[in-house]
């Protein structure tokens, strides 16, 4: 089978994880603009979703979706053939978490393993192995595409265990690269930088701590729209990771990748001493402290 190459949304089913607000939201709205039927899979809807759930009744529905589990996940295939006849033709991984108390490195509060990685990662995972059986068994072509971030090619001190989870994601989309050429199905990724979401503007704790400036954000239609063209564009192939920030967008090559100079996208010290500093009292309260 040849590379997919352009792929237009009219007439395409897609299903976006983590669409109930946000940037997969705002791919989701534009999906439908452009012809599409779309599954929101999220556990719960903003009030600009369900009134998009609301308005779009025959080309959008909603179903709950728990990412880290996989009878969830699978069950997103059964949503679509019963609701639209036939298996999704693009998936969208975009649930992720961004260091919340419950799950990261530094509060360290969870028993066995982390849950961030089930939702950033594992589930990413899960749901383009589904994908692939659910094409593969229809003969269609079909588009993955995984959210990851600039933290995946580039360290934070304050939030490693996000960076290791969109580090991971890309490393798998870079795997998956070959499907393209071999199946037509083509698994690529969105590397945003900060964007003006839920995830920063309902937290203003983490606004503070990682110097949020609106200057220096994106909006999540631009990055819809990026998302867009990658999913359409044959000029994208399988493995490409496209990042879009502040200092606008380019695909990312593999090796020596040049950072960018724009401002926002390097964090001056006194953000850092005020994003370390929570840090730094936790391990100096870990001390001389008996096990």
């Amino acid at each position: 089978m040849s590379k997919i190459g352009d792929f237009p949304l009219k007439d395409k089913i897609a299903v976006v994880t983590g669409g109930g607000s946000g940037i997969n939201l705002c791919f989701a709205q534009l999906a439908v603009q452009k012809g599409a039927k779309v599954i929101i899979a999220d556990l719960k809807l903003t009030p600009e979703a369900e009134k998009f759930i609301n308005s779009e009744a025959a080309s959008a529905i909603f179903t709950k979706c728990d990412v880290t589990r996989r009878a969830d996940l699978e069950n997103l295939i059964r949503v679509s053939e019963e609701n639209y006849g036939d298996v999704p033709d693009v998936y969208i991984a975009g649930a992720g978490v961004f260091e919340p108390s419950w799950s990261n490195f530094w509060d360290d509060t969870e028993e066995d393993g982390y849950a961030a990685l089930d939702v950033n990662v594992t589930h990413a995972i899960k749901l383009t192995r589904i994908a692939m059986r659910a094409l593969l068994r229809k003969g269609k072509k079909g588009v993955i595409l995984i959210t990851a971030s600039l933290a995946g090619y580039q360290g934070t001190f304050s939030a490693p265990l996000y960076c290791a989870t969109k580090h991971a994601v890309i490393g798998f989309v870079r795997s998956m690269a070959e499907l393209d050429g071999l199946e037509g199905i083509k698994v690529c990724a969105v590397a945003p930088g900060m964007v003006a979401t839920p995830l920063w503007l309902s937290r203003p704790d983490k606004m503070t701590q990682f110097g949020y400036d609106p200057a220096h954000t994106i909006t999540p239609e631009r990055v819809a729209a990026d998302m867009y063209e990658l999913v359409t564009d044959g000029q994208y192939g399988g493995g490409t990771c496209l990042e879009n920030s502040a200092a606008g967008t380019r695909v990312l090559g593999t090796w020596n990748i040049e950072a960018p100079k724009s401002a926002g996208t390097k964090v001056p010290q006194s953000v850092k001493d005020v994003n370390y500093r929570s840090m730094i009292e936790i391990m100096g309260r870990e001390k001389g402290a008996k096990l």
